[in-house]
Formats: C-alpha cells, structure tokens, sequence
C-alpha cells in the first residue's frame, strides 16, 4: 500500500520524536563507592540523588557504601567502580608511584577533618601541646602518615603512640591521652556518652594542607567520557550545596536507611561541621569541590620533608586534574540558600 506523503510526513516526524525522547532519558550509569558507611559525611551524593540531580544531569548513580569489611579500593581500576571517595591526597599519591592509572578530579573537604581530641582543663589547647601528652592513641594508618609530619613540624615522639582500637575507652579512662579524631565523629561521641566536649586540635588548622574526601575516577574514564565524569562532579557540587543549606530530609532519609545508627540529632549536629570543612576557601568562589595547584605543591612538599617519599619516587602533577572543577558550579545557587 502507497502511503500519501502527508501521511509519511507525520509517521517520520513522530520517529523523530519518539527518538528524541527515548535519548533524553538516557541515562550514564556509573558506580560511585564511599569510603565508609552511609552518613552526612556523604550527605551531598545521598542528596544529589534523592532529589533527581544526578537524573538532571542524565546519571543514573549508584552509590556503593564502604565499611570495615569492605574495600572498595581496588575496584577503581578493576573498572567494578567508576568514582571512589578516599580520605585524602596521600592514597592518590600511592596510586601514581604505583603506577596504578587513577586521578583526582574534585576534593569535597577543603579542610581535612582529621584532628586530635584532648581532655579540657589538662593543658593541651594547643596543637604544639600534644608533644607533652602522655599517650597519644592513633590507628596504623595515622603513624605512618600524618604522625611523620607531625614529628618534623611539632617535635612529637614515636614513645608516645599507642595502639588506637577506635573505642573511646582508653582516651575516656585517662585524662592525660589524646587520640586521633574524625571531625564528624569521635569529638561528637565524646560528648555524647561522656558529658562534656572535647579539645579538637585540627591537623588542617596546623598546616596539614590536603585535601580531604577526594574524588578519584579512571585516567581512561577521563580520556573516554570526560562529558560524564563533568556531568558527576558538577551534580556532587549542585548536591553538596543543597545538602547543606537546602532541604536535605530526604537524603537523610535514605542515609538513614542504609545505615540505620544515624540519628536525626547525630544530622543537626553535622551539618555546620560539614559547612566549616567543605564551603570555606576557594569553594565560596569557585564552587565545592575545587583544587589548586599551589595547594597541591605545598601538600607535596610536605610530604617529602616528612619522608613519606623521595622527590624521585613520582610526578605529582598526575595524581589530578583541575579539568572539573573551579567552574563556579553552584556557587549562585549557595547564595540564594545561605543566610550568611
């Protein structure tokens, strides 16, 4: 049967439609993977995909959580993991001198949160102080990275480390100890089981310049789909901000369900925490998640005069990219929020 050409006319434009459409749902999928359980430290991924924006930005997102049994480290450049949070630029570093194929492409924590905690009223106010503490309780991980820089920069000694099993026992039984923190953890336990807040000693406050909760993907992920791993921070960054001066009930509630120990108040008080280490420094002009080189380099340095490597050992320059960041994202979007 012939088909008069209006009639053709209207089945080829209803084609074109019908294909325009089915494109513009298409979704990217990737695989995100945390550095530890669901929590508002990761409040802004939670929040980019509670509330659509990942979906905006045509991402179908899922957010794989870590944990102490999980490691989700070596999934990355498996390909079982498209972006991964880690704790900071150290671990970028290692991947570089091992050659592992990995890059930053936003950090979230301008401030790494890591701190010490001291008992008040037992002369340790300062960070230069903790070299008179006792006992200074720290995990494996914080004796061979930050500890070194503290010995070069604060003279603390190798005698005073113990063992820290990530109970509050040991420091809440002595009150000359100080232990290891997160900001957004031990600090706020203390206070809740024990009564009283505190001294938080930030390691980011006493020249500890990484960045913290850092976004790494594939070096081919960026050569081969730069446009998604664009489309992912830029809707992290969008995220971010709403999680933080927004309604954020609804990433709360699905933080909550994955992790059922977090609590409403455990939230509340998170939250200008969470302000104070992500909206500060270039992120209140460039957008969250920026980067700089000078920051980088100074970082570096540090690390060398501490002796965690040899100036020989890699290229810093290739642990990241500013190629995604710095662009502003979100920052108009904050001052319609912000009541500051």
């Amino acid at each position: 049967m012939k088909l008069n050409a209006p009639f053709a006319a209207r089945g080829l434009l209803a084609a074109l439609l019908a294909g325009t459409a089915l494109a513009a749902i298409a979704q990217d999928k990737v695989v995100m993977a945390t550095n530890w359980r669901a929590q508002p430290g990761h409040g802004g991924f939670y929040q980019a995909l509670a509330d659509g924006t990942y979906k905006k930005y045509g991402l179908e997102v899922d957010i794989q959580q870590g944990g102490p049994q999980v490691n989700n480290r070596p999934m990355l450049p498996a390909g079982k993991v498209d972006f991964l949070m880690t704790g900071n630029m150290l671990m970028a570093f290692d991947n570089i001198k091992q050659k592992v194929p990995t890059v930053v492409v936003a950090a979230y924590f301008q401030r790494d949160p890591q701190a010490i905690i001291a008992h008040p009223g037992q002369g340790i106010d300062k960070f230069a102080d903790i070299a008179k503490a006792k006992t200074v309780l720290l995990a494996k991980d914080g004796q061979i990275s930050y500890w070194q820089w503290m010995k070069k920069a604060y003279g603390v000694r190798d005698e005073q480390v113990r063992p820290y099993n990530y109970s509050l026992s040991q420091f809440l039984a002595d009150k000359q100890s100080v232990q290891q923190a997160y900001a957004t953890s031990e600090p706020l336990a203390v206070e809740k089981q024990a009564g009283f807040k505190p001294v938080v000693l930030s390691l980011a406050d006493a020249g500890w310049s990484t960045y913290g909760m850092v976004i790494e993907t594939r070096q081919d992920l960026v050569k081969t789909k730069p446009d998604v791993v664009r489309r992912f921070v830029e809707a992290t960054n969008i995220g971010w901000v709403n999680y933080l001066y927004g309604d954020h009930k609804a990433a709360d509630e699905m933080i909550k369900k994955i992790n059922p120990d977090i609590s409403d108040e455990y939230v509340q008080k998170s939250i200008p925490i969470l302000r104070a280490h992500i909206d500060v420094g270039d992120a209140r002009t460039q957008g969250i998640g920026a980067m700089s080189d000078a920051r980088m380099k100074d970082f570096y340095e540090k690390t060398v005069e501490a002796g965690l490597y040899k100036p020989t050992d890699f290229d810093y320059r290739q642990a990241y990219t500013l190629q995604f960041v710095n662009k502003g994202t979100g920052v108009d979007l904050r001052k319609s929020l912000a009541k500051d």
